[in-house]
């Protein structure tokens, strides 16, 4: 069962979520009929009456009927959504006009999608994130050398992907969508300060796993041991701590408080969705060890840094 900020993800909350995004869009164009203001942030230079027409029976009334239990409405209003998502993004990036509007129905594209999958299968099929190459699978035993070589290039990978691509991306969009404030230089070399603490803890904990444990962070080759020296002394997840405080870092670095954003809404996921099916993985590799290293080392915050040692 997932379990997000203790809400149970199920089909019955999906059909909640377009309940609450009827409502939502229903208030939306009201405010859009009635003020200026919000027409202009959210539909920029769009014709009104012409993204009504199409909008409000296909996203407003399409939202209301999943969420009454019609579930035929969903193949109208989850790829309704994403196609106006992607038209609005488009849109923002080209002219700079509806940052709000782009910004929005790529959240509610996202949501949409993401709840219309759980009414879909029945439920929050978390398991698709670790299947095909992220699949849970031991290390094959092929020396240190080579398996902190693997782990250098994975990491350089995922480092590169998630805290330059992706942050450059976004912080672009933001610019685009006119959605940017004014950050002042001390928060940005705060930024810096944290960037360089998390990446020195991201290196020492990838080291530990691969010395430690004969194996890499990534899921398809994970340690033949149990790792509880170094960092993992300390926290039971010190690889995302430390990926999470990059990737806020490099949001304060770049001013982009969507960055931030994204880096704070991934951890969530991760530990909504991953960390639980990589503790079960654990659980069932090692036994009572691993229980016993988990009722003693806390997940985020090392509150007793010094009471795990290991057998």
């Amino acid at each position: 069962m997932l379990v997000v900020a203790g809400i149970r993800i199920t089909p019955r909350t999906a059909r909640v979520y377009f309940g609450v995004q009827a409502l939502a869009g229903a208030l939306w164009w009201t405010s859009v009929f009635v003020s200026d203001a919000v027409r202009a942030a959210t539909l920029g230079e769009l014709p009104v009456a012409l993204v009504a027409a199409a909008d409000i029976p296909l996203f407003v009334i399409g939202s209301a009927l999943v969420a009454a239990g019609v579930r035929r409405a969903l193949w109208i209003v989850v790829p309704w959504t994403l196609l106006v998502a992607g038209g609005m993004a488009v849109y923002a990036t080209v002219t700079t006009d509806a940052g709000w509007g782009a910004l929005l129905m790529v959240l509610a594209g996202a949501a949409s999608l993401g709840a219309g999958i759980v009414m879909a299968v029945g439920r929050a099929p978390v398991e698709w994130v670790v299947t095909g190459p992220f699949a849970f699978r031991t290390a094959a035993t092929v020396g240190t050398n080579r398996i902190l070589a693997r782990t250098g290039l994975q990491t350089l990978l995922f480092w590169g992907m998630f805290l330059v691509v992706l942050p450059l991306a976004i912080s672009f969009l933001e610019s685009r969508w006119m959605l940017s404030v004014d950050v002042p230089l001390p928060v940005r070399a705060t930024g810096g300060v944290v960037l360089a603490a998390a990446t020195a803890l991201g290196v020492w904990s990838a080291v530990s796993m691969s010395v430690d444990g004969d194996g890499t962070p990534l899921p398809s080759q994970m340690a033949r041991r149990l790792v509880v020296a170094g960092p993992y002394r300390l926290v039971r997840n010190p690889m995302a701590v430390a990926g999470i405080a990059q990737g806020v870092a490099v949001g304060l670095i770049l001013g982009s408080w969507m960055v931030v954003a994204y880096a704070l809404c991934g951890s969530v996921i991760w530990n909504a969705v991953v960390r639980p099916l990589e503790e079960a993985d654990l659980a069932e590799r090692f036994g009572a060890e691993y229980a016993d290293y988990r009722s003693r080392v806390s997940c985020w915050v090392p509150v007793r840094p010094a009471a795990y040692r290991a057998p």
